[in-house]
């Protein structure tokens, strides 16, 4: 790209500029969004390849905001024409109100990931040749393996913020996932394993044999794992959370309900709790947007707000909320960088970037060792959680039976139930290797979909739910 968003309009800066300020005047807040963005993806599935897509995507979006009341138009094209029928559309919002434009977010200079577009390089041939070593690599571990699927997925993103007061933010972003799922097989059954990475950088450490074929290990370790699962009990035990990636379990039964939102609506189980003990102590929850190259990680966020490290819960006590500007002006708090939207055509939320529980006293071992009969759980798939209520269910697909502080059979349909901050005081050991997921994580909230990252140290929990196939 040579020319920067804003001078694709067919207009002037000078026209853009006063075409925003009227439109704004007498608004509480508000900005033009413009984005470009450029999405690559490669599926080889069962030794050929079954997909390849690319695409470009580019427009702007018009966002005035009148106290709870929100305005927004977007159009696919830069245009005068198509940019005054936005500005109409919006202005109504602004029916009877008399608002005093917000100051603008603080500036940075900080940079949390390169702005090389990943696409280019490798080439498609490249990319295509990686993944069918990737299958072959498989298929030559075992008769066991019976079906093979590796993708590759890339994309870059830039935006540029133009606010009423003539501010102009840019941000340049990359991400690149990798994924591979494997079915191995025995007799009649067939179990599945399958393992990711990425973040916000190129594809190069990928491409070395040593790190995909890691990645390719631990989808056929998971998938032979599940292979030997027994039905996993149903009942009540102590459990141990692995590190890293189980972290989504407190992103969906903690995070959300401490997104602002929800609390300025008071639909969270958390809302109106400030101050107040929700965990055990010893619990400290953080969300960070500043974690250089990591996959939820942004320079700044969608309202031009640069990100931070933001401490939702200290010791046990809630003492802050992630923030976009609005909901932040409304509850007399200040923006945490975490306005987010999926594209120019979605407006803003408060939303989550890296969010993670930070590192105790505990070695893994010393937490597993404590258990006399409980379940480790390493890793998850879906889940749902009820943000006004709390109530969760998530289920494991790869999970463990403790005995005798040991690790022993693996399990198979394990699903643990409960509710979000009840489950929080039932923390009783936070380890001390606290871990990010490997780069793989994406969240959904009112439709739009956003990259996000969750971590956590190994942590036991004091008699949770688990719903199984098999009386305990």
């Amino acid at each position: 790209m040579t020319l920067s968003l804003i001078e694709r309009f067919d207009i002037s800066r000078a026209e853009i500029d006063a075409v925003l300020s009227e439109t704004l005047l007498g608004a509480d807040d508000g900005e033009l969004f413009l984005e470009y963005l450029e999405q690559e993806s490669l599926v080889f599935d069962n030794g050929r390849l079954k997909s390849g897509n690319f695409s470009t995507d580019q427009g702007f979006g018009l966002r005035a905001v009148a106290g709870e009341a929100v305005g927004y138009a977007h159009a696919g094209d830069f245009s005068q024409a198509a940019l005054k029928r936005a500005a109409a559309a919006v202005t109504a919002v602004k029916t009877g109100h008399s608002g005093h434009y917000a100051e603008p977010p603080a500036g940075t200079n900080a940079r949390r990931y390169g702005d090389e577009n990943p696409i280019p390089s490798p080439s498609f041939e490249e990319k295509v040749k990686l993944l069918q070593e990737i299958d072959a690599y498989l298929r030559r571990q075992g008769d066991d393996v019976r079906q093979v699927s590796a993708t590759l997925g890339s994309q870059w993103q830039t935006v540029e913020i133009l606010r009423a007061d003539g501010r102009l933010v840019k941000d340049v972003r990359p991400l690149v996932r990798i994924n591979v799922s494997v079915v191995c097989g025995r007799g009649d059954r067939q179990e599945t394993g399958s393992f990711g990475a990425g973040g916000r950088r190129g594809f190069g450490e990928f491409l070395v044999t040593e790190a995909w074929q890691a990645i390719a290990d631990q989808a056929l370790r998971q998938a032979r794992v599940n292979l030997e699962a027994v039905p996993a009990p149903a009942g009540t035990f102590d459990i141990v959370l692995g590190s890293g990636w189980p972290g989504v379990m407190l992103h969906e039964a903690v995070g959300h309900g401490l997104e602002g939102d929800y609390n300025r609506k008071k639909s969270s189980a958390f809302a109106g709790l400030m101050g107040q003990q929700v965990a055990a102590k010893g619990v400290t929850v953080v969300d960070d947007g500043t974690v250089a190259e990591r996959r939820g990680s942004l320079t700044i966020d969608d309202e031009g707000t640069p990100t931070g490290r933001t401490v939702l819960i200290e010791d046990g006590k809630l003492v802050g909320y992630m923030q976009d500007r609005q909901n932040a002006r409304l509850m007399g708090m200040a923006a945490t960088g975490n306005g987010r939207r999926q594209s120019y055509a979605h407006i803003p939320m408060p939303r989550m970037t890296n969010t993670m529980m930070t590192e105790g006293p505990h070695t893994p071992e010393e937490i597993i060792a404590s258990v006399k009969d409980g379940i480790y759980a390493v890793s998850f798939g879906g889940g749902q959680v009820d943000i006004t209520s709390g109530k969760f269910v998530f289920g494991c697909t790869e999970a463990y039976r403790i005995r005798g502080g040991k690790v022993a059979e693996p399990l198979k349909g394990a699903m643990l139930i409960g509710n979000g901050p009840e489950a929080m005081h039932r923390v009783s050991m936070v380890g001390n290797d606290v871990a990010l997921d490997p780069g793989i994580g994406m969240c959904g909230k009112n439709g739009q979909g956003v990259p996000v990252g969750v971590g956590q140290p190994h942590l036991r929990m004091d008699q949770v739910t688990v719903g199984g196939t098999e009386a305990s």
